[in-house]
């Protein structure tokens, strides 16, 4: 299981993802331009000190990504057809959470082989990111038997 963060604009949720995903033995994928700097020293001097615990891999871009990448694109979007708990997840499965101003372009979207949502109150527009990414991460690791440790 993999999270992968699409151009992601808030420092403050893509280190809150880092730490969850670190806690969690997830690998995560950063696919640039990301809205801030992205280097070791900075996430080190912005308090982030879980990210010698984080599989952290840096994209330059989409088509990098793309070319590395294994495993099935499930998109989390507010234009999913399924809701997030009713599909069946795969340990090899890849979560992509767009950008937080704008979620991700057509082709990223079309590119996905799952598109799942969150069901919310009528009205609302969407979560926080990390919140949905935290969301449907543990879904799929429960459903993968992919949490760390023993079961309790």
């Amino acid at each position: 299981m993999r999270l992968a963060l699409y151009q992601p604009d808030i420092p403050q949720n893509t280190g809150t993802i880092l730490r969850m995903a670190a806690c969690l033995g997830v690998a995560v994928d950063v696919i640039g331009p990301t809205g801030f700097d992205m280097t070791d020293r900075s996430l080190r001097r912005a308090g982030l000190d879980y990210l010698d615990h984080v599989d952290l891999v840096r994209h330059i871009d989409w088509a990098n990504f793309t070319r590395q990448r294994r495993g099935r694109l499930v998109l989390a979007t507010t234009h999913g057809a399924v809701a997030h708990t009713a599909i069946t997840y795969l340990a090899d499965d890849i979560v992509l959470l767009g950008r937080e101003s704008a979620g991700v372009p057509a082709h990223v979207h079309d590119a996905a082989a799952v598109r799942v949502k969150i069901p919310i109150a009528a009205g609302l527009r969407s979560l926080n990111i990390a919140v949905a990414g935290a969301m449907i991460l543990g879904e799929a690791l429960r459903q993968t038997g992919g949490y760390p440790g023993p079961a309790a």
